[in-house]
């Protein structure tokens, strides 16, 4: 299980342990933005997860209600050692990115699991998943060493709770704004309406180069419509452009599409075959850059069909003429 996902069956957990009546289907979909199958598979990982806490049952319209009864999460207790080394594993992956801030979140969590263990459980359960440990290798994968400050996290969190309005410093430049959220990527960036941008659009900071973060006494209301999950599809990776939002058509060779069709380049993208075995993929995204750079990967196994301006561009950074770092 991913980080993320890890962590939406923790929310999860805790809007089933908050309700009284428990938790359905629609209202999972709409807290989470997922569809209705993801929605059920959701709560059969609760049901696993938790066997012994859940409880189901069926109202006058039919419909089923999750609840976790009596219980905190604290007291929701790991069942064995491979969940152990799960989350060990999860926590040496975020240490070794540079993010100790949300390691050592979760290492709370570790030990508040294992100490709702028996003395004896919880030490035969550490010697199991050490074992489990000891045969996992973490890839060394290249990427910048992410930098986080526990400070702004908490000043962050804090704004994003009320929601308050948020003032800081970025790239010398005094900022207020409205936080609407995180986005977790290879870096982290807090997704905010700007009061300076006139045309309405939100912007991406990068949360490493915020400096001296203060929650304001300034309250706010986020859109009815808005979703941080669709927003951050409208990004190919973590930069988001308006005026490069638009269909992106790639189709890669037949020797190459046995591969590409492994990949999954955007949550939204469609596949379809051609006559002569190369595979077309279309989704519509902005980030031309990030595009391009990925693109690069393909080597000469993928034609850029639309836009236009990502043709070109692709073509610079190949050529050398764009010089725009990672």
């Amino acid at each position: 299980m991913s980080f993320e996902k890890a962590l939406i069956l923790l929310e999860l957990t805790e809007m089933a342990r908050a309700s009284h009546e428990g938790v359905t289907l629609k209202q999972i979909r709409d807290r989470f933005a997922v569809s209705h199958r993801t929605a059920q598979r959701m709560t059969a990982a609760l049901e696993a997860a938790f066997p012994h806490a859940i409880h189901v049952t069926t109202d006058e319209e039919r419909r089923n209600h999750w609840r976790i009864r009596g219980t905190t999460l604290a007291t929701l207790a790991l069942r064995g050692d491979r969940e152990l080394a799960a989350l060990d594993l999860v926590i040496g992956q975020l240490a070794g990115a540079g993010d100790r801030d949300t390691a050592f979140i979760l290492e709370t969590l570790r030990d508040r699991l294992l100490a709702a263990l028996p003395e004896r459980t919880a030490l035969r359960t550490e010697a199991d998943a050490e074992a489990l440990i000891a045969a996992h290798g973490l890839l060394a994968r290249p990427g910048p060493i992410a930098k986080f400050d526990s400070k702004t996290s908490e000043v962050i969190s804090a704004a994003l709770r009320g929601p308050f309005r948020l003032s800081f410093t970025y790239r010398g430049t005094k900022r207020t704004i409205e936080p609407y959220g995180i986005l977790v990527g290879t870096r982290r960036y807090l997704v905010a309406h700007d009061p300076e941008r006139t045309d309405g659009s939100l912007r991406r900071f990068r949360i490493d180069r915020i400096e001296d973060p203060h929650v304001l006494p300034e309250s706010f209301s986020l859109p009815p419509d808005f979703s941080l999950a669709r927003h951050a599809m409208l990004g190919f990776g973590s930069y988001h452009a308006p005026g490069e939002y638009q269909e992106t058509i790639w189709r890669f060779s037949a020797v190459a599409a046995p591969h590409a069709r492994e990949w999954r380049f955007h949550p939204e993208q469609t596949t379809s075959e051609l006559p002569d075995g190369r595979l077309e993929v279309r989704f519509s995204a902005s980030g031309w850059v990030e595009m391009a750079w990925h693109l690069l990967q393909w080597g000469p196994h993928v034609e850029v069909v639309a836009p236009e301006e990502l043709k070109r561009q692709l073509e610079d950074v190949r050529t050398g003429k764009l010089e725009v770092f990672p």
